[in-house]
């Protein structure tokens, strides 16, 4: 083949979609002293690392590597997913990234994911993934889970979708999935909403579309602006439970907060001094959200809510209800506005 066949050849061949992959850390850059040990390790491995078990991604796209942070994604606070965000916002506007895909620790990635599908506004997929094994382990789910999120990430079908979590050949909207269970590999689900799609053999199958908490589903006027937002507001999530006690409700009154979310029984029904904890709360202007304990299921609207201005958490667990709650409150502590966006959100 000559130099100009070559060259002819070049440009007939269709270019690899460019995904920038950002490292946080988490399990899937972690390794332990042996290669059957399956908890206790340590977060090691920097994101390009990643890359070198999976050289098969080079097929699929062209990677350009980011390294936010790289901790247990445990350790990830408040200040961190802003930063992460208004990364992966310019990342985004950069006219020749293609998509993002994001490696986090699987203990809080359903929080980080629900809060980018919040503040990010893209045509471009995002996609978090992590890995319920080291790197280190025997049948490391890590690289394969990574190769799965690019495929999505490079897929016309994942444009428009929000963020997206990918784990376990499933691909989950940020705004349902959850953590399940604590170690297995399939330890992620979006209940009884279910998995947007697969992936199989290579091949990305959508087989629904998220509707609420779709990012683009929302006018802009509506979405949370992050523009000179250094902190957010302060918001505990408190567990209600038989015999409950008011102190808890006392220490965070006292500690300043702006916001309270109670994780509490059955369809947010609240414990007698939950109840008069709540109240107190809502005396010292902290904007209260009923959630619930369940792991499933909506918490409806109560007739206490409208008498002492609390909100309803739909159907939103606790830790996503904190993370709406707390954005909530950079633009308004009006419980009716809150309450609306809890209901589309």
């Amino acid at each position: 083949m000559t130099v100009a066949d070559k060259k002819e050849t070049a440009m007939q061949r269709p270019s690899l979609p460019v995904i920038a992959l950002i490292g946080t850390g988490g399990t899937i850059a972690a390794t332990a002293d042996t290669r059957t040990q399956l908890s206790n390790y340590t977060v090691t491995e920097p994101v390009n690392a990643l890359l070198h078990a999976v050289p098969q991604i080079s097929a699929v796209a062209s990677i350009r590597t980011q390294q936010a942070f790289n901790v247990d994604s445990r350790e990830i606070t408040s200040t961190m997913l802003l930063r992460l965000a208004r990364s992966v916002r310019r990342t985004l506007a950069q006219p020749d990234i293609d998509g993002v895909v994001i490696t986090h620790g699987t203990d809080t990635l359903e929080e980080t994911a629900y809060f980018l599908s919040l503040v990010v506004r893209s045509e471009k997929p995002v996609v978090l993934v992590g890995a319920m094994r080291p790197a280190s382990a025997i049948s490391a789910d890590g690289p394969l889970n990574l190769l799965n999120a690019v495929l999505v990430a490079a897929s016309p079908g994942a444009r428009g979708l929000g963020v997206v979590v990918t784990l376990n050949d499933e691909i989950h909207a940020a705004r349902y999935v959850s953590k399940t269970n604590t170690t297995r590999v399939d330890a992620f689900s979006s209940g009884q909403q279910g998995a947007l799609g697969t992936i199989h053999n290579g091949i990305v199958q959508f087989d629904q579309l998220p509707v609420r908490g779709w990012p683009l589903a929302v006018s802009p006027e509506e979405g949370f602006d992050l523009t000179g937002l250094r902190q957010l507001p302060r918001v505990d999530i408190l567990y209600d439970h038989q015999d409950a006690g008011r102190h808890l409700y006392e220490a965070s009154i006292k500690a300043g907060v702006q916001g309270m979310v109670v994780a509490a029984c059955g369809n947010g029904g609240l414990t007698p001094r939950a109840s008069l904890g709540l109240r107190m709360a809502a005396k010292h202007g902290i904007v209260c959200v009923r959630a619930s304990r369940t792991g499933s299921g909506m918490v409806s609207c109560a007739p206490d809510d409208s008498r002492y201005n609390w909100v309803a958490a739909n159907s939103l667990n606790p830790q996503k209800a904190r993370l709406l709650l707390m954005l909530s409150l950079t633009r308004t502590t009006d419980c009716r506005t809150i309450q609306a966006w809890f209901d589309h959100r």
